[in-house]
């Protein structure tokens, strides 16, 4: 397959990794950025022309959408991190992550979709999480989003199939992004989670300076494009295999205490 692909978050990490194999492979990229003038010439991926796109800000989706000619392939990776205990979650916070994440991949679908269908051909990547899988606590909102996320492809992809376009979801676990930095957190001063959540993240932030690389991502990402009939899940990095058979035949009870136990969590 080949053609025109558009990559959301193509600036840094999965997105600028995938941006990058998928022009090595021949397609016409398009890579979005909330700002692109700020990326520096060097940081600039040979093949891909960076557009403006700011998935909370309908205004924005509007204007990108209407500039787009036929789409092959979209990526949808944009989104942002974010933890916290469920009770201190600011409501507009939880609200904003859930316009980035969830609805703005959402509506950039819908747009391409008429198009895919029209022309018997079409893929659609969702990149989530394995935390929607194996949901860990202080991570409630960003978990939710990749857990809807990971619906909307799972059950939109019975329906656009049999017209040629193929909805997957592609997993990461643990990923060496630097996400980490930019992790927004929220802790109420006194917060009874305060040692529990300080516990927790410095072990989370721990694995992912350990994780894989987006590169190894953009690999499976490729991989999902490329092929006849996509699965609807690949789970790449943290073992992925091994986590998802002992799923199977673990209680959720007995899961949620090795997750626990693996944080240093009271249980």
């Amino acid at each position: 397959m080949s053609g025109t692909a558009v990559v959301t978050g193509a600036s840094s990490g999965i997105g600028k990794a995938t941006a990058a194999a998928l022009a090595a492979r021949g397609y016409q990229v398009i890579g979005t950025s909330r700002n692109p003038d700020t990326i520096a010439e060097a940081d600039r991926l040979p093949g891909v022309e960076y557009r403006a796109l700011d998935l909370t800000d309908d205004h924005s989706i509007d204007r990108f959408v209407a500039g787009l000619g036929a789409i092959d392939v979209l990526v949808n990776n944009a989104g942002e991190s974010q933890a916290g205990p469920l009770a201190e979650l600011p409501r507009e916070a939880i609200a904003r992550l859930f316009r980035l994440n969830v609805l703005g991949a959402v509506t950039l679908t819908q747009a391409v979709l008429p198009g895919m269908r029209e022309r018997g051909r079409g893929r659609i990547i969702m990149v989530g999480s394995m935390l929607a899988s194996f949901p860990m606590p202080y991570r409630s909102s960003y978990v939710a989003t990749k857990a809807a996320i990971r619906g909307f492809a799972t059950s939109a992809r019975f329906e656009e199939s049999p017209f040629g376009v193929w909805i997957t979801t592609v997993e990461p676990g643990q990923i060496d992004t630097g996400l980490r930095e930019r992790r927004t957190k929220y802790l109420d001063d006194g917060s009874p989670h305060t040692a529990d959540f300080t516990k927790f993240m410095a072990a989370l932030d721990e694995k992912q300076a350990k994780g894989i690389t987006p590169e190894r991502v953009a690999r499976t990402i490729v991989s999902a494009v490329e092929t006849q009939r996509p699965k609807p899940l690949y789970a790449v990095g943290s073992n992925a295999p091994v986590l998802f058979a002992v799923r199977r035949l673990l209680p959720r009870a007995v899961m949620e205490r090795i997750i626990a136990a693996a944080h240093g969590l009271r249980r």
